[in-house]
């Protein structure tokens, strides 16, 4: 992987990790578009550190609260006692559906489920849903008004995202949405919730690829995610200043012209649902012993 290569693909993950737009569809398509190797679902994944970074940069003083609030339930024993205390908790149990699914689907995710029709498939049926949902939501209820019910489903909601096309960002603030949440609450809980999955995410496929026989040097693996993080941090101010004012539609509408487009290429031709899809994560080992260090030991 060049140096140019690693920092479109830091950009287009840090621009679209925290839009409703799924930035692993665009770390698929980009690539192929551009004739180069898919980079993979590790070193995605190692890049959003780079998103994490700028989650836990931007929302610093709310985490610090947060995370004063949760230990200062439990030693109180009362956990549930603060609004900031059971937002806490609502983060750490939204979390555990997508770090379960996660694991239990990795190879498919990783490889079969990266084809660009699924991926297509993806991006214009989440739309359909969030346009239904903007349509029917009251957009009424603030963070504070969560429930233990609201933090499970949305967690749910979160676990979709492993499909790739659907959006960590994007099913969640569906998610939150469909619970009567106001547009900017929703984003919110959206962007607390990315920290712990993608944080998990990223260490555990950093170690894959650092164990893989051929992976980008680390070089690349750094500018990707310092570009990553500036863009990233970028996306996070933008996003929650436009849903203060407005819709979700133009996102919508991008998913659903994007999951055309892509179909069309894919049907004439001109991209290959699996190209790319060679570069593995894991890393290959051999499964014996070779005979001559056998015989030295």
């Amino acid at each position: 992987m060049s140096l140019f290569q690693a920092i479109v693909l830091g950009l287009v993950q840090g621009l679209t990790e925290f839009l409703p737009i799924s930035s692993t569809a665009h770390l698929r398509i980009v690539p192929e578009l551009f004739g180069w190797p898919d980079p993979g679902a590790a070193y995605s994944a190692v890049i959003q550190l780079g998103t994490v970074a700028a989650v836990l940069i931007y929302f610093r003083r709310d985490l610090v609260t947060l995370t004063q609030a949760f230990f200062q339930g439990l030693v109180r024993r009362q956990p549930m006692a603060t609004a900031n205390s059971r937002l806490a908790w609502f983060v750490l149990v939204g979390t555990l559906p997508i770090g379960v699914c996660g694991l239990l689907f990795k190879k498919s995710i990783e490889t079969s489920l990266r084809s660009l029709y699924i991926i297509s498939a993806s991006l214009i049926l989440l739309a359909l849903i969030l346009f239904i949902v903007e349509r029917l939501a009251s957009h009424q209820r603030t963070l504070e008004q969560m429930t233990w019910r609201d933090g499970i489903i949305v967690g749910l909601w979160q676990a979709l995202a492993l499909i790739p096309g659907s959006s960590r960002s994007g099913t969640t603030i569906t998610g939150a949405l469909s619970l009567g949440l106001r547009r900017e609450d929703a984003a919110r809980y959206s962007f607390l919730l990315s920290i712990p999955a993608t944080s998990l995410a990223g260490l555990f496929e950093l170690k894959h690829l650092l164990e893989a026989t051929e992976r980008p040097s680390t070089l690349a693996l750094v500018v990707g995610t310092l570009v990553a993080f500036g863009s990233g941090w970028a996306a996070i101010a933008w996003l929650l200043s436009y849903l203060r004012r407005r819709s979700t539609l133009v996102f919508i509408v991008y998913r659903v012209a994007l999951g055309c487009l892509l179909l069309v290429l894919l049907q004439r031709g001109v991209l290959h649902p699996q190209s790319g899809l060679e570069n593995t994560d894991t890393p290959s080992r051999p499964l014996k012993v070779p005979v001559e260090k056998q015989l030295t030991e």
